[in-house]
């Protein structure tokens, strides 16, 4: 079966790709300040009086902040392709189940019978090789304790909807992604922005600074997921996969989506003691009024499409704006 390249790119769900890019934008940034704020330059000035020289005394001249653009890079790399290499499991594990025979939303290859089985368990492999490689170059040039938190991630990807028992039919997706798409990959990309000589348990490192930036990005990519799963929730009722929507009914759901937007922005409103200019990523809040709206309304299937773009933008703007806030200075 020949599968089009433009399935394929639908198929992997590029509206989910925000959770990705995110905190490898803010994480950098993080990194890029803690850098600086951690390791400045100093330099020698000799001391004169009107006899001649009488010694030298070191100063700080002003904090030096540098950037390691191949290891975000990497990072990106490694984020991306854990994202696509999941969505691509969800589609063939749920293919498989018969979960998505009826459903409305993305693009289903195997649902849709627009590419076999063992075609799309290849692309998700593929996928994860990739981020696995990336991630394996990031650990030789950082630590090699990235090594075991790459594969922790990796099999987090795998068993949200693959395996025997997966995660995300026990209703605990939100937390994993969390977890993962929040606090270790914000926290894990600020890191590779320090110098090697910077010890993983802390030493020199703001682990509490970089940890903080992840809640709100760890935030939204639950919501994301949120926003999915409320679209699905009758159709995931009836197949029994039981998510954390189906759990707590449609209504109560909607409430934890709107709770999670509001937990968000007040982690913004946190970050801001650590930079000041961090609160400007509230100026994105507006775009939650739309899918605010449609979580707490009456509305099912369907009509919920537009939650998950709009989810989307919301994640993807808070991001650039809480990336430029966290790299300005406030003074």
């Amino acid at each position: 079966m020949k599968t089009p390249l433009k399935l394929w790119v639908a198929g992997a769900r590029p509206r989910t790709l925000p959770a990705a890019v995110v905190p490898v934008a803010v994480g950098s940034a993080v990194g890029y300040v803690a850098n600086g704020s951690n390791f400045v330059r100093l330099t020698q000035v000799k001391i004169t009086s009107g006899t001649g020289s009488v010694g030298s005394s070191t100063v700080v001249v002003g904090f030096h902040h540098s950037f390691a653009f191949v290891n975000a890079f990497l990072a990106l790399v490694v984020a991306l392709g854990l994202q696509i290499g999941t969505n691509y499991v969800n589609d063939y594990a749920d293919g498989v189940r018969g979960t998505d025979e009826v459903r409305v939303g993305p693009v289903r290859l195997v649902a849709g019978k627009l590419a076999s089985v063992r075609q799309v368990k290849i692309a998700a492999l593929t996928a994860f090789g990739i981020a696995g490689l990336a991630g394996l170059v990031l650990a030789i040039r950082v630590s090699y304790w990235f090594i075991p938190i790459g594969l922790a991630c990796g099999l987090a990807g795998w068993a949200y909807t693959g395996g025997k028992h997966p995660y995300g039919y026990l209703g605990l997706g939100e937390v994993l992604v969390f977890v993962f798409f929040g606090l270790v990959a914000t926290a894990g990309s600020a890191y590779v922005q320090h110098p090697p000589t910077t010890h993983l348990y802390g030493f020199g490192f703001p682990w509490a600074f970089a940890l903080w930036a992840g809640v709100p990005v760890g935030l939204l990519a639950a919501g994301l997921l949120q926003a999915n799963n409320l679209r699905d929730v009758e159709t995931d009722k009836d197949s029994g996969k039981k998510t954390l929507a189906v759990r707590l009914g449609r209504v109560r759901a909607g409430y934890l989506y709107v709770g999670t937007l509001v937990a968000a922005g007040a982690a913004i409103c946190v970050l801001q003691h650590y930079r000041g200019w961090a609160i400007i990523a509230l100026a994105a809040l507006p775009l939650a009024i739309v899918p605010a709206r449609l979580a707490l309304s009456d509305q099912n299937g369907r009509a919920l499409l537009p939650m998950l773009a709009s989810t989307a933008r919301l994640q993807l703007a808070v991001g650039v704006l809480l990336t430029i806030g966290l790299l300005l200075v406030r003074p």
